[in-house]
This record gives structure tokens, sequence and C-alpha cells, in this order.
């Protein structure tokens, strides 16, 4: 029996539903679910000597259902006379006080303000079709109707599946009306009950008299049924909640049927009060893990403040982290700023719900899903400083305890929460003695329980600078290929060179070879005057004769210098990123290897001078078409790449008469790293220059 619509606009027609109802005869046809799914809502907002008006029955038990435990002033309305008979029939003699009448909602024969609510149960989203003109005159027709019948202060309560032209249509009708808004999503483990993949919400709106010049009218989500509900600011926020909740349910129904093997699967749950981000999940699947009662499933928690570590915070990252836990669906959850964590048992308690909800098919019933950290605690992450740059938008500075129990500064900002624009290692002023022990960027995702949990340090004693400790292996790298600049006979840590370095950040970089190289004079090229003032207050830059900082956009900078012929450097390297998220390189801004702009840094760079750059690049087409633009300029490139990351540095020369060998490069890489370990001066023993040089080829 086919009961299907020939077309979506057949749902508005009383032919179509005429014919439905006689097909399907007297049995109740449920939309959305059944009363029990919305008892709980619906409660709330119809009293029991309320008025109702059901609109567009259809033969659903839901007003019966109602009738039975106590709301006996209902009345039921549907545009087919069939259906209307078939209820009065069904009615009758068990609840004979119950209204039945054949209508259309569009234009009804009742007075003015006789209901106290109107309950529609799927009956717009089988009106509202479309956006053409004729379906959206019908929407405002039956908005207007309910209008008129409810009371002040009654409630108009929809159940709609709230696609989202029809959401965003009921919203904004209403919102203008003046009428209060509050939405509820029906619990999932009602909706289970149901067919439908996506869940179901309730809106109520309520009618207040139109006020002109009126403020803020009230929006709310209620995203717990016991909470407070979340008051939003726009039309447009309330949507997006809807359609994140949405989203929510299809993925969950996604992985309960399929692996996400080869997807980069990740979802963000909001803190219910602030609606903020408090919990992001990354799901990592293994299919080549055969899945015992051990290995189904785990959740790991990511410390604060080491979401940005390569392991944790790149999808080949999280892969490497998956397949050292071995589980077939690893949880991977990332704790967000902003937000209060007690510990490891309070999040475990808060998450356990809904991580279930995510866990892989066929997990065995009642079993126990192991929560994994890494050193078992929360990790610690204190906001220092907020606020807003011009050019960049938001950011802050914030320490966070790393692996080693040291503490590291950071700078990010929030335009890009995930990259960590500038990092610095702390001193602990209480310590006796400085610990030097490297922080490792690739962590293998050792497995300790939650309960092994450490007591964290005061983040306030770590205030001093580490100016000798290279967070970053990008810098290390650029360090050690200083070692490929020929200047009288090699280069020392007392020979003197000119560099030119475009980024400040944290200003670590130039600082360090300002530090070491004692006869260097450095130039940083800044475009951002609030980055040299967050480098001068939160990572001790400071600047001398042989450290200056020029505010100026390196672009024009360089062209400029290279067009008068007014100057050259020695060095010249570029550590700048780009701010454009959409790229597919996010160091340098693509203008910076631009074939023309190149050939300007060729002409500012000393004949023997070496070029650096930082190069990030997860396009491989661009990345192309960068090396050929920079092969078209320097005739000698060496590459090193960074092992676990995306940067790849550049070590480019305009000359080929002093191509050196690997022999070469490790000879000159001891001799300046022995020169740098000076007795009674700091040295961070993690850092060995050779190590770097081992991996560098020519290009």
């Amino acid at each position: 029996m086919n009961l299907l619509p020939k077309s979506s606009k057949e749902f508005s027609s009383a032919e179509y539903w005429e014919t439905f109802f006689k097909k399907r005869g007297a049995s109740a046809f449920e939309w959305y679910g059944a009363y029990v799914d919305h008892c709980a809502v619906l409660h709330k907002y119809i009293k029991p000597k309320d008025k109702v008006l059901v609109v567009g029955c259809g033969n659903s038990a839901l007003s019966e259902q109602m009738y039975d435990v106590g709301y006996q002033g209902i009345t039921n309305i549907d545009i087919s006379e069939v259906v209307i008979e078939q209820m009065k029939e069904r009615n009758a003699t068990r609840r004979p006080t119950m209204v039945f009448m054949k209508m259309d909602m569009m234009q009804m024969g009742f007075a003015d303000s006789q209901f106290q609510v109107v309950l529609d149960k799927g009956t717009l989203d089988a009106i509202m079709t479309d956006e053409s003109e004729g379906t959206l005159h019908n929407v405002n027709r039956m908005f207007a109707e309910i209008g008129r019948v409810l009371q002040v202060g009654g409630r108009f309560v929809c159940i709609s599946l709230a696609q989202e032209h029809i959401a965003k249509k009921a919203l904004s009708y209403f919102h203008q009306e003046g009428w209060p808004v509050r939405i509820h999503t029906i619990e999932e483990e009602s909706s289970a009950r149901r067919q439908f993949v996506m869940p179901v919400f309730v809106f109520v709106f309520t009618k207040f008299r139109k006020v002109p010049g009126a403020g803020q009218m009230i929006l709310e989500m209620c995203t717990e049924e016991q909470g407070k509900p979340l008051r939003l600011q726009s039309v447009g926020q309330l949507l997006e909640l809807v359609k994140g909740r949405q989203q929510y349910a299809l993925l969950r129904n996604h992985l309960t049927k399929h692996s996400s093997s080869g997807e980069n699967v990740s979802l963000t749950l909001c803190d219910r009060g602030s609606g903020k981000p408090r919990y992001t999940f990354y799901i990592v699947d293994q299919p080549s893990v055969k899945p015992s009662r051990a290995n189904h499933f785990a959740i790991f928690i990511v410390p604060q403040g080491r979401e940005t570590e390569w392991i944790f915070g790149t999808d080949e990252g999280r892969k490497q982290l998956g397949k050292s836990a071995g589980f077939k669906r690893l949880l991977v959850v990332a704790l967000h700023r902003d937000q209060l964590y007690e510990s490891m048992e309070a999040i475990q308690s808060e998450l356990s719900g809904k991580v279930m909800e995510l866990a892989p098919h066929g997990l065995p019933p009642n079993q126990q899903v192991p929560f994994l950290s890494v050193g078992g605690d929360i990790g610690v992450r204190t906001v220092q400083y907020r606020g807003t740059s011009d050019m960049s938008g938001e950011y802050v500075i914030e320490d966070v305890k790393g692996e080693d129990g040291n503490y590291f500064r950071h700078l990010i900002f929030l335009s890009n929460v995930n990259v960590v624009q500038s990092e610095t290692k702390l001193l602990h002023s209480t310590s006796k003695s400085v610990s030097s022990q490297k922080k490792k960027k690739k962590d293998k995702g050792r497995r300790r329980p939650c309960s092994e949990a450490e007591k964290p340090s005061n983040p306030e004693t770590a205030q001093a600078v580490d100016k000798s400790y290279l967070c970053c292996d990008h810098h290390r790298a650029m360090i050690a290929g200083l070692v490929l600049l020929s200047k009288n006979g090699g280069l020392l840590p007392d020979t003197p060179f000119s560099l030119l370095v475009v980024g400040l950040g944290g200003g670590s970089l130039p600082l360090f070879i300002h530090d070491y190289f004692s006869q260097s004079t450095v130039y940083a090229i800044e475009i951002d005057p609030v980055v040299l003032e967050m480098a001068t207050k939160w990572f001790e830059f400071s600047q001398d004769d042989r450290m200056k900082v020029i505010l100026a956009d390196g672009l024009n900078y360089i062209s400029t210098l290279a067009d008068s012929g007014s100057g050259s450097y020695d060095v010249i390297m570029f550590d700048v990123d780009s701010k454009d998220t959409t790229l597919g390189m996010s160091c340098p801004p693509p203008a910076f290897v631009d074939n023309v702009f190149l050939q300007k840094v060729r002409n500012v760079l000393a004949p023997q001078g070496l070029f650096i750059l930082n190069l990030v690049c997860r396009d491989c087409t661009l990345k192309e078409k960068v090396m050929v633009a920079i092969k078209e300029v320097f005739p000698l490139i060496y590459l090193q790449k960074i092992e676990g990351e995306v940067n790849e540095i550049l070590y480019c020369q305009l000359t080929t008469e002093l191509k050196a060998g690997s022999k070469d490069l490790l000879e000159a890489g001891q001799i300046l790293e022995n020169a740098l370990k000076k007795p009674g001066r700091q040295w961070d023993q993690t850092y060995h220059l050779v190590e770097m040089l081992k991996k560098v080829t020519i290009v």
C-alpha cells in the first residue's frame, strides 16, 4: 500500500490527506513519537484545565492520551473529513467531551482569544515543504490564525524536526511579533524508539502583546531538561544550536553503524550555562584492530594546554595515538580554555553518558570503558592575559604545564586556537635547580589510569623566561642552519653577521641569536605593534644596540630596501604565519614566496648570504609551486623536515660553489655547538645541532 505523496507539495493538499486516511484506516499514525516521548515537556506548558486546540490532529493518539491523564478541554481540527469521522467514532464512548472538527487551520471559525494552548505535532512540517511564495503565504496565514485564537499569555507548542527553512521561518515570525521563544530537544533515549534519525524539537512560543520599542526579546534553548535554559542574543545563534543538535544526531547514528576510518570526524559540546565550547571529541578508528572485550572502545582525555601538541592537535598525531593505544575506537577529548574542570573523576562523570552514545557497533553489553590520559591529571592552564589586536583579533597569554612538569607560556590567537603562535619555557622561582629536559613534542600516548593524578604546581611561581631553551623544533633547525653561512672561513659565536627575521612572535628566535652570537646584529620586522608589546611584557623580549625591532610590513620593507639598493643582510629568515586559515599553507603567507618578491629577497641578501624559510604547507600542489618559485631564484637549496610536524625548513643560497656534503655539515655543526657551550653559559643539553643537521638533504 503506497501512502507516499507524488511530490512534497501534496502534504498541504486536503485531497492527499483524504486519500491517506482512507487507505490507512483508523489505526493511529504517530508523527515524531508518541505521548510518552513528549509528556515531560508538554506538562510544563499545558495545565489540565487549559483549553487546548490541536491543529492537524490526524489520527494520532496524542490528544487521546492527554485526555486520559486529565487534559479534557481538548479540541481537535483537521482538514480531512475522513480522519475527523474516524476519530469521532473512535472516541465517542471513552472520551465523550473530546471535540473533533473538520476545519482549515488557515481559516478557523473560532472566536478570538479562545484557547490557552495551540498544539501542533508535525503539521507545520507537512505544510512548509518549500519556501515558495504560495507556501510562505499559507504558513503566514496559519501563524496569524494561531495568534488570533490564543489568549495573551497562551502558548503555541509546536513539535517539529526543525528543518532549517522551517525553524528559521517560525523563529523569525514569532520573534518579530514579540513572543518569547523556548526550544526543547526530546531526550535521545526516547527518540531511539522512533524510526527517525534526526532529533525532534518542541518549540514553545508564548503570546505577548506587541509593544513598540520593547527591549531584547527572549530566545532560549533548554540544553538540559532539569537545568536553567540558555539565553541567546539572536535568532541566528538559536538556529546554530538547533543545527548542532541535528549534526550530532547524524554523526552519532553514522558512528554506531560505520567506522570513521579515513574521515576526520569531530564534534564540539558546549557548556549548557554559557554556550561556550567545553569539550571537543575526535573519533579515531583502527579497522585493523580485531575487537575483543578489552580493546573495543576507550576515551582519552588530553590534559589542558596540551591540545596543540602534534600528537593531540593534528589528524596524523591522533592516528598515531590511536595506533599506540591499541583500541578499535579511541575517542580523544580536548578540554577548552575558559572552562573549569574539577578533576579527572568529575570529567568522567560528566562525559559518561555522552561518550557512550559514540561507542562503536558491537560494543559488548555492560562493558566498562576505560578513561585514559597522560600523566593522570587534567593539566594546568592559567590565562595570564587576554586582549585584542586590530590586526590579529583576540588573543590570550596562558601558562600550561608540560609533560615533564615544567611550565610553558603560550601566545594563542583565538582565530586559530589549535596553533601556538609563540612558546617559551618558564623558570620556577621556587625551584632549587632548573630542569633542562626537553618537552617532548611526540608523546606516544602512554596509557595510564586517570586515578594516578599529580598535585599541580602553582603557575604563579613560574614567571621568569628560560631564554636558553628553544621550545619549537623549527627554531632549533633554523639556528642549526646558520652553519651554512660562510663568513671568514666559517661561522663561530664571535663571527660578525647581520640578520633580518620577518615575524617577531614572542621573540625567542631573534633573542637566542642575539644572546649566543655575540657579534650578531639582529633586525626583527613585525607588522603588529601589539605583538611587540606582548613579547616585551610576557616573553621578556628586549632591544639594544644589536637587537632592533622595525614595525613595518615585511613585504613593503624588503621591497623598498631592494628597490633602493641601500643595504643587505648576511642572513634573512622568514618565520611569519598566514592569518588566512582557509589556505593550504599556514606559513608564510603566499605573497612571501611569490617569484617577484623572492627576487627582491635575493637583491637584499649578501652574495655569500643565507635565506632560511619556515614552510608549513599541507597542500601538495601548492607546495610544489612554491618549490618551483624558490628554485628559480636560489640555485642551492638544503631541506630539513621537522619530524612529526608539517614544518619544513629551507636553507637557500645564491651560489653553488660551496656545496657542503653531509660530513662537512656535521663537522661544522659540531664545531659551532662546542663553541656555543662556553663554560658558565646556560645551555639546553637536549639541543644538539649535529643531530638536527643529520636530517638535512639537498633539494
